[in-house]
């Protein structure tokens, strides 16, 4: 068989611990010194957790969702020279309009980060008259421009595409009600320069698997590889103490990414472990970002735990394609174009 490549820069430094010889299921192993933030980590912040982080210069950089004593969410400013023990900024992340004047988002949580050209841009859940999707963009860390609003409310857990496709920014969103939402499907949408927003069409719905039976939402960044767009996302289910966040893993076609071609039937990380059962919302594994490099297929993944923790898991791209596609189940709605 082949190997599968990752599609991107190297990062020699990546996080990185060696798998343990007794992991069974998905080729996804738990850092053992987890979680690598925990509570009261910055003054006035009780929590932080579905955070992104991504390489910058010879270290890290992330965007933290910071959960403020008075219960408001903020995106707060972190960095790390091993991608493992982080400090943060103070203050959270001061934005601005166009002008460069303040213009704070009421709240903003869930932040994603991605890096398009020689653009970092920042993505989160705002509030826009409901539950919407808020970005904003920054090349030095310094100063951080909001953009337009790409969606109308109610949408949720946007998450962008490393590079252009076809010649146009793409985006995952999961259009949402107002309230804890109790379902989902994930979609897309094209846009030539992150005003103007159309050619939508869905990608995924949840399954009748256990653990993603009731809503799904995008995760992490999309990884090219030379199978196609590696996605990490989230999976929910209902019981009856409430709903349970698993991991979950889909390879979408490189050139028509509503296309999913290859669907892991079983989860790749669900809560197992006291930081991903206890907290703030029990029973939480939601992926928000991954570390990798081209050069070994090392893959770095980030995610929150219980809304109370950052966890840290690892894979490797030849084994994490591999299962999924050994384990995949696709249907109608996945392999379909994504419009009627």
């Amino acid at each position: 068989m082949s190997k599968v490549t990752i599609i991107g820069p190297a990062v020699p430094n990546v996080p990185w611990q060696d798998k343990p010889e007794s992991l069974n299921g998905a080729p996804v192993w738990r850092y053992k010194e987890n979680p690598i933030i925990g509570r009261n980590p910055v003054k006035e912040v009780a929590r932080i957790f579905n955070s992104a982080v991504m390489p910058y210069g010879d270290a890290f950089i992330g965007v933290f969702r910071a959960e403020q004593t008075n219960g408001i969410p903020f995106i707060y400013l972190g960095r790390s020279s091993d991608g493992i023990r982080w400090e943060f900024e103070e203050d959270k992340i001061p934005f601005t309009d166009e002008d460069g004047k303040p213009f704070m988002p009421v709240y903003a949580y869930d932040p994603r980060l991605v890096k398009v050209d020689d653009v970092y841009y920042i993505i989160w859940c705002q509030d826009f008259y409901g539950a919407s999707i808020g970005m904003a963009k920054t090349t030095d860390f310094q100063t951080f421009t909001r953009i337009e609003n790409p969606f109308l409310p109610f949408n949720r857990n946007a998450v962008l595409f490393p590079r252009k496709i076809n010649g146009n920014y793409c985006m995952l969103s999961r259009p949402s009600d107002s309230g804890h939402t109790p379902f989902g499907d994930i979609f897309i949408s094209e846009s030539p320069d992150l005003v103007y927003w159309g050619r939508h069409r869905h990608v995924m719905s949840k399954s009748s698997e256990w653990w993603e039976s009731v809503k799904i939402g995008g995760g992490a960044a999309p990884i090219e590889t030379s199978e196609g767009w590696l996605l990490f996302y989230h999976g929910v289910t209902g019981t009856c103490n409430g709903y349970v966040y698993s991991i979950g893993g889909a390879i979408l076609d490189t050139d028509q990414p509503s296309i999913v071609r290859y669907r892991c039937e079983n989860f790749l990380l669900t809560p197992e472990e006291w930081y991903e059962e206890r907290g703030f919302v029990g029973n939480v594994t939601f992926p928000c970002a991954t570390i990798h490099d081209a050069a070994s297929g090392k893959i770095a993944i980030y995610y929150g735990a219980a809304d109370t923790y950052v966890g840290l898991a690892f894979t490797t791209v030849d084994e994490i394609v591999s299962y999924i596609k050994d384990h995949s189940v696709t249907r109608e709605s996945d392999t379909e174009i994504g419009k009627r």
